[in-house]
């Protein structure tokens, strides 16, 4: 199941914060042996929002949405995660219990509202505050506060998809190459990936940041069985074409 990313707000469109969700997705979907296969950035729009779930929603990816699930006028996405599936937005009695266990007599209406989520939602814990996220399908609606959705993703993840975990083993290696082009590569890179369907083959041009000598990073990631073996063929396919490799430093 491919897994995605949606990354609400005004604040990371016009650069009043910059976004640290999808760095640290990456980094906990690694770590159970996952990847993301795509992000989107919306701003606080609800059209856009809205059409953008109707289409996610749609389809059969495992998506995390970041942001937009408070009560202040700029916070659309529980309206706009209902109006993509054609609900209306009810008082979740767990999440009503939760937010009346946190404030008891200070309790207000607008506080109620970050309960109020599409019906027939599933809620997420949230240790921090005890301010639930909500789930619809496979799609999962967390805080923008990273101290409160980083835990409440990892929560989704243990509880629902742990058997997902490390299904495929995949690996990594790669060489520094120098005095060639990607054009002039491009070539043996088909050729690796065309004899070894395990693999995906990859470079990363580099016009030598940090003084170091302009240069490609050649590589291939995936069965750990057959890394070697691309490799072996990549270092010799370089030589062959007039370039020079080094190993890649750790």
């Amino acid at each position: 199941m491919p897994i995605g990313a949606l990354i609400i707000g005004d604040e990371i469109m016009r650069g009043k914060r910059q976004d640290k969700h999808m760095a640290q997705l990456i980094a906990i979907l690694r770590s159970r042996g996952l990847t993301l296969a795509w992000s989107h950035y919306l701003g606080d729009d609800p059209a856009l929002i809205t059409a953008t779930l109707e289409r996610t929603l749609a389809g059969a990816d495992i998506v995390f949405s970041f942001g937009g699930i408070g009560a202040t006028p700029d916070d659309h996405t529980r309206a706009c995660a209902a109006a993509a599936v054609g609900v209306d937005l009810l008082l979740h009695p767990e999440a009503e219990a939760e937010i009346r266990g946190r404030f008891g007599a200070d309790t207000t209406p607008n506080r109620l509202k970050m309960g109020e989520f599409p019906r027939g939602a599933r809620t997420i814990p949230n240790d921090y505050n005890r301010i639930r996220g909500f789930s619809l399908g496979d799609h999962h609606f967390v805080p923008g506060f990273p101290i409160m959705a980083w835990p409440m993703v990892e929560w989704v993840l243990d509880q629902q998809y742990s058997h997902l975990f490390h299904l495929q083993a995949e690996a990594e290696a790669s060489i520094l190459v120098y005095d060639s082009a990607e054009s002039t590569l491009t070539p043996l890179m088909e050729a690796v990936e065309a004899r070894y369907r395990g693999l995906k083959v990859f470079s990363l041009p580099s016009i030598g940041e940090g003084g170091r000598r302009r240069h490609i990073e050649l590589g291939v990631r995936g069965a750990p069985d057959e890394v070697p073996l691309a490799m072996d063929e990549l270092r010799r396919g370089v030589t062959a074409t007039g370039g020079t490799w080094e190993a890649r430093p750790a």
